[in-house]
């Protein structure tokens, strides 16, 4: 095959270069549309139908189904396009230019995960796509890093169905076969403000906290001892509570007081059952102070994700890998991604480099993830799979 797509780093560095920051705030939030656009001309060129889809509710954001093969099922690689927003003055390298050093790849989203796309690419250079018996999809998304507004988007949408799909996330090529899920609450308290010396007269919103705080610590007491899953290095539910405020004066009643936590459900544990726990444990706060205790969710909540070990996609993952599917504590897209068909997340790149000043890819990684993407590609797709393979 005559495919003419630039070379494997130029790729990558084409990638980094373009800035695709996902962020609550708007004036640091991107649009990832120019990195669509240009997904979409290399998948193209490869002879892939290319589908670039608005996200609604987003600030320009877009996915992209590059699809190739023709029928039912086949593999879907899933990446998505965004990154976190980089801490100024803490890199000591250009974020959105990729540099090589000490056999590293370093640059904004070289792990965590604008360059998994780098590799599917050069993978399928080398793969005769017109042999496929099964359909190939590339599914790139928006806003994982906030909202997952594209990968909830997509699964709601999409009549497609394969026989299995991975999430390249950076996982150091160990297959992750469940997660936790993620909800974010601002707890926040209305009192009334006053003069200090004459406390009756107000109500301090700060107290008020303290109460309620005492309540969400019996909670996570409670999800610690009632749920269980050994599977995970912790295995119990989280809470954290990761910011507080409240008050801007000592001889000052405090007037509001907001508090900022989030819990990490296990696989199986809803978010209705997270919700109904919250508002059951404060309720007694909402009780004696009516009107003046609020729950407000800081973004749309993450359930948890689980593949069943005993699919035989699994194995069959397990196999070429030669190690067994594990599980973490993070976030990423399955759960939506797995509502269409049973997933992994697996991908080249260490966990430990996203989100980091300096971010980086070992570029040991380069070759066993071509090898596994061909791998992947040639059993999924180039290959008849027997009738109950998908159950």
């Amino acid at each position: 095959m005559n495919i003419k797509l630039p070379a494997f780093i130029e790729i990558y560095r084409q990638l980094i270069a373009i800035p695709s920051i996902s962020a609550t705030d708007s004036h640091l939030d991107q649009s990832n549309k120019a990195l669509i656009e240009l997904l979409g001309g290399w998948f193209e060129t490869l002879g892939f139908s290319v589908n670039i889809q608005s996200v609604p509710d987003t600030r320009d954001k877009y996915n992209l189904l590059a699809s190739i093969g023709e029928g039912n099922g086949g593999l879907m690689l899933c990446g998505h396009t965004d990154t976190v927003p980089f801490d100024d003055g803490r890199w000591t390298r250009n974020p959105f230019e990729l540099t090589e050093y000490d056999g590293k790849l370093y640059g904004l989203g070289t792990a965590d995960m604008k360059g998994f796309f780098a590799f599917i690419l050069d993978a399928l250079r080398d793969v005769d796509l017109t042999q496929l018996k099964r359909p190939l999809h590339i599914l790139a998304t928006a806003d994982e890093e906030t909202s997952m507004a594209g990968a909830r988007y997509f699964a709601a949408s999409t009549a497609l169905r394969p026989d299995f799909a991975i999430i390249g996330e950076p996982t150091s090529l160990q297959p992750i076969r469940a997660h936790k899920g993620h909800l974010s609450n601002a707890i926040r308290i209305t009192g009334q403000s006053g003069h200090s010396s004459d406390p009756d007269r107000g109500v301090n919103a700060i107290d008020l906290m303290h109460e309620s705080i005492s309540h969400l610590m019996t909670l996570r007491t409670t999800l610690r001892e009632r749920f269980n899953n050994p599977a995970f290095v912790i295995p119990y539910p989280t809470m954290n509570f990761g910011h507080i405020h409240g008050g801007d004066a000592a001889n000052r009643i405090c007037g509001c007081c907001e508090l900022h936590m989030d819990i990490r459900p296990l696989p199986g544990l809803t978010l209705q059952d997270i919700d109904d726990l919250l508002n059951e444990t404060l309720e007694p706060v909402k009780a004696r102070w009516p009107g003046r205790l609020a729950i407000e969710p800081m973004h749309p909540p993450i359930p948890g994700y689980e593949c069943p070990t005993d699919h035989k996609m699994v194995v069959v993952i397990e196999q070429l890998l030669g190690q067994r599917a594990d599980t973490v504590n993070y976030c990423t897209e399955a759960p939506f991604i797995q509502e269409l068909c049973p997933t992994l997340v697996l991908g080249p790149g260490s966990i430990e480099q996203a989100h980091q000043p300096d971010e980086f890819i070992d570029m040991q990684f380069i070759e066993p993830t071509r090898q596994l993407i061909s791998q992947m590609v040639e059993h999924f797709c180039l290959t008849e799979l027997q009738a109950d393979s998908s159950k």
